[in-house]
């Protein structure tokens, strides 16, 4: 693109168009390529035909027009020594390019940028905060706010807000409110009302509603509609709307803070959710009276509220309604559609309702294929649900986990167990690893099925492999597949292994599993294991178990003596010899003598 020339323009810079020349500058920037913050064989002179033209609002245009940050920060260098007596960075141009570094996790190219400029503020290290909390350092957001404490003395409400969003975002609301006071009792400097607005967030967000309302009404400065707003929110997400409308009263009361489109959209998604339209349309109506449009968001809360109670046809109602309008519909508000119509139990239209999107080309996310998917699995339309995943991986969407997980425990109600199998070795090919529920939905449908347990093994392996750890209940899939499956030996090793990591033993497994011993004549292996449980689960009630335990030895017991008398001897895969029995009381004594000791390490298959 060829450059205006210079005698165009009068001694003003700000007079000129500075869009051709950002423009011009982006596409040299792209011809030098610098890759590296300060590269050192690369030459700034072709920028140098720029020099006229610098100016902070042209250079603040180009820092921001840039994707490729190292771009940025070599030409905001270069017109930091631009030969020019009229040129030096404003404040907007460092705001700029410390945004850019930031934004793209270059710290110490931003934090070195600040410290030879002598701008490392209050103000530019709260920016340092925020950017490592959003990569969720947070060692790295403390450290930088100690250090604004240090610097700035008693001037640091900048970072001290940045550091409160930061331990909002990561649910550290204790600390959050232990750092707060200790501001407030240092005394160097008052928190302002957006201090007070994030710690009402965070109490919201940690469900601490009545302590929200006692911050709101012992804070020393006047609330702005953000704090309004934000503790509105926290009313409805609780569902208490009867003290939401109470704030929302106080709020119109104010001058300086009337209810905006935020705030109607709020209490109008709160009343809609607990199915309260007649409160929620008075507000619709009421936001209109005042002069306030309904959003997108807004029609988008109501049209969900009643999809959500299967009402999708008075929600078809509010999209022609919103159109009407002048309010243009989005993918949200079709994917609310979808939902109610599956609500419904329309499963048909809700199929044709979501091709219908995918003809329209709407932006289709995860969410919205994973609703057809179980719809799919509802109809036991397995085909139809794999062609729709494959067809998600197809436009560069990764399936969730949720979608496949829906598929597995319809394959495996079906028992087709092998289809199962290969999904789940396929999925790290279609974009998505398998998580717990995965494996423990196909695991567990082996388990029950005979002769599967050499499989339902390699999946265990294939599992812990992948760094997820085997639960109480895939244990008691394992044991009481290995027990009716008649091996002991993994049976055993599964028990151990659930004794060993305290997990308890339910009725129905340790019955399968002392009577696959008792059966095998392995009764003393059985009473040992007895006293295991009982000792590892001192405050579990055990009676009944014995009494399992006494039923299956007695079974036990009654064939031994209907094939060889009052004292037999019971061979089990040369493991156990010879076991000699007799009455005690109300259960069997096992003559452990008789018995020998067996060991072996076991594998899972």
């Amino acid at each position: 693109m060829a450059l205006p020339s210079t005698r165009a323009f009068t001694n003003s810079a700000q007079a000129l168009d500075l869009i051709p020349i950002a423009n011009s500058i982006t596409s040299l920037l792209q011809t030098l390529n610098p890759r590296i913050p300060n590269p050192k064989n690369l030459s700034s002179s072709p920028l140098n035909r720029f020099s006229p033209f610098l100016d902070p609002d042209l250079v603040t245009l180009v820092i921001t027009k840039q994707s490729n940050p190292h771009h940025a920060l070599f030409f905001f260098n270069w017109a930091s020594n631009a030969n020019t007596e009229f040129y030096t960075h404003s404040f907007r141009c460092y705001e700029a390019i410390t945004n850019l570094l930031l934004h793209h996790s270059l710290f110490y190219p931003a934090i070195n940028l600040l410290k030879k400029s002598q701008n490392l503020s209050d103000f530019f290290i709260a920016k340092i905060i925020k950017a490592y909390g959003d990569k969720g350092n947070l060692k790295g957001a403390i450290f930088w706010f100690n250090q604004a404490k240090a610097m700035e003395k008693d001037n640091y409400l900048y970072s001290f807000n940045s550091i409160l969003g930061v331990l909002v975002k990561a649910n550290m609301i204790n600390l959050l409110r232990t750092l707060f006071d200790d501001v407030v009792k240092e005394g160097g400097f008052q928190p302002d009302v957006s201090s007070y607005t994030i710690l009402i967030r965070g109490l919201c967000k940690k469900g601490m509603i009545e302590s929200a309302q006692k911050v709101f009404d012992e804070m020393p400065c006047e609330p702005n509609s953000f704090t309004f707003n934000t503790l509105i929110n926290g009313f409805c997400k609780k569902g208490d709307m009867e003290s939401a409308s109470l704030l929302f009263d106080k709020m119109m009361r104010e001058v300086d803070c009337l209810p905006e489109v935020v705030t109607y959209t709020t209490l109008i998604d709160g009343f809609c959710r607990k199915g309260e339209f007649v409160e929620a349309n008075k507000f619709l109506n009421e936001m209109v009276k005042w002069g306030c449009s309904p959003n997108v968001l807004t029609y988008n809360a109501i049209i969900y509220g009643l999809c959500l109670r299967g009402k999708v046809d008075e929600a078809k109602t509010i999209v022609s309604e919103m159109r009407f309008n002048g309010v243009k519909d989005n993918a949200a508000t079709h994917l609310s559609i979808l939902k109610g119509l599956c609500i419904a139990g329309r499963s048909a239209e809700a199929i044709e309702y979501f091709r219908w999107m995918a003809s329209c080309n709407m932006d289709l996310d995860a969410k919205t294929y994973i609703v057809v998917v179980n719809e799919y699995c509802k109809l036991r339309k397995i085909d139809e649900a794999v062609s729709l995943l494959n067809g998600m991986c197809g436009r560069g969407i990764s399936p969730n986990v949720c979608s496949f997980n829906s598929l597995f425990r319809t394959l495996v109600e079906l028992n087709e167990l092998d289809r199962a199998i290969l999904l789940l070795l396929q999925m790290p090919q279609m974009g998505c690893s398998p998580n717990y529920v995965s494996y423990c939905t196909v695991v567990c449908g082996l388990c029950r099925t005979k002769g599967r347990m050499r499989e339902a093994g390699y999946l265990v392996d294939d599992m812990l492999r992948n760094g997820i750890v085997v639960d109480a209940t895939l244990y008691r899939c394992l044991l009481e597949g290995y027990s009716e499956s008649g091996n002991e030996e993994l049976a055993m090793q599964v028990f151990k292994e659930m004794v060993g990591k305290s997990y308890v033993i339910s009725l129905e497994s340790f019955s399968v599993f002392v009577k696959m011993l008792c059966s095998k004549g392995m009764v003393v292996k059985a009473e040992n294991f007895f006293e295991d449980f009982c000792r590892t689960y001192p405050a579990v009630e055990t009676d009944s178990y014995r009494k399992i335990l006494d039923e299956h030895m007695q079974i036990t017991q009654g064939s031994i003596r209907e094939h060889q008398g009052e004292e037999s001897n019971v061979q089990s895969s040369g493991a156990l010899k010879v076991i000699s029995t007799r009455k005690k009381g109300n259960g069997w004594v096992i003559d452990e003598a008789a018995v020998p000791k067996v060991g072996r390490l076991l594998k899972w298959h």
